[in-house]
């Protein structure tokens, strides 16, 4: 017994057990490390492929503005966390990837296939959540009511988008885009991710179904002809009174001029 307690008391048993702590700390370790490249592992067996794809192309096609790992950067805001719908949007849309920045972003030819854009949207909703791609049945038109769609289009987007969805000019170089060319879809998400100067309508704000209330007076006002006879706006015989009257003032005051014109050199 005394034996052992002089070996105790050795000056080398300290850094001993120094020692075996360390090396039992790395077995413990490699043993969590090992796990965890395991579940990594299987989990790119069954869902990782479509995200190691949407992985790829982040890096070729928006790293470059939104960082190495979606972060963002002094020229391109953080993804992670807006969701599979703002990517779809985005990308559907042609607005990304951008070529050039600017204050707005306009809708442009698209330059990914769907599915590319579904890889890339399970990438980013990967890195956060968010919401997510509205499905058929969400955006569906089937039972919506495009009257009372009116009545909240009116008073939640027609100050930017006009009254049937033509676009307006905002504010510091920026502005709502025409709805004409956008899908129900495209319409849906942006109103559950608020691109740009937009804000967000969540289902708190405004409910699914009144969502696809909004859709369906988008869509009804495209089959709708022009009141006026010509487009200038779509907001009825207004518009077209007005180019008239402002034509006829412009003849008028250009009549006048050659008038006196004339009569001045008769007189001459």
């Amino acid at each position: 017994m005394r034996a052992i307690t002089l070996r105790r008391r050795h000056p080398a048993a300290r850094y001993a057990v120094v020692l075996l702590g360390l090396l039992l700390a790395g077995l413990c370790y490699a043993a969590v490390t090992g796990l965890g490249a395991a579940d990594a592992a299987s989990h790119s067996v069954s869902g990782g492929p479509l995200i190691a794809e949407g992985r790829s192309i982040f890096t070729q096609e928006c790293a470059s503005c939104h960082g190495e790992f979606a972060q963002g950067t002094p020229t391109g805001p953080s993804l992670i966390g807006v969701g599979a719908a703002a990517v779809d949007f985005q990308v559907s849309t042609g607005r990304m990837p951008a070529k050039e920045l600017g204050a707005e972003q306009p809708r442009k030819p698209v330059l990914l296939s769907p599915q590319q854009t579904g890889a890339l949207a399970a990438y980013i909703a990967s890195l956060g959540g968010g919401p997510p791609i509205p499905t058929r049945a969400e955006v569906s038109q089937f039972g919506a009511n495009p009257g009372f769609g009116q009545q909240l289009f009116v008073a939640d987007c027609a100050q930017c988008h006009n009254f049937v969805g033509g676009g307006g000019a905002l504010t510091q170089g920026k502005f709502a885009p025409p709805l004409t060319k956008s899908t129900p879809r495209q319409i849906y998400e942006a109103m559950l991710t608020g691109p740009e100067a937009m804000p967000v309508f969540n289902d708190t704000t405004i409910t699914p179904q009144q969502k696809r209330d909004i859709i369906a007076y988008i869509v009804q006002t495209r089959k709708e002809p022009n009141p006026g006879g010509f487009s200038l706006g779509r907001v009825g015989p207004v518009t077209e009174g007005l180019v008239a009257f402002l034509g006829m003032l412009l003849f008028l005051v250009l009549a006048a001029l050659w008038i006196t014109v004339k009569q001045g050199k008769a007189h001459d």
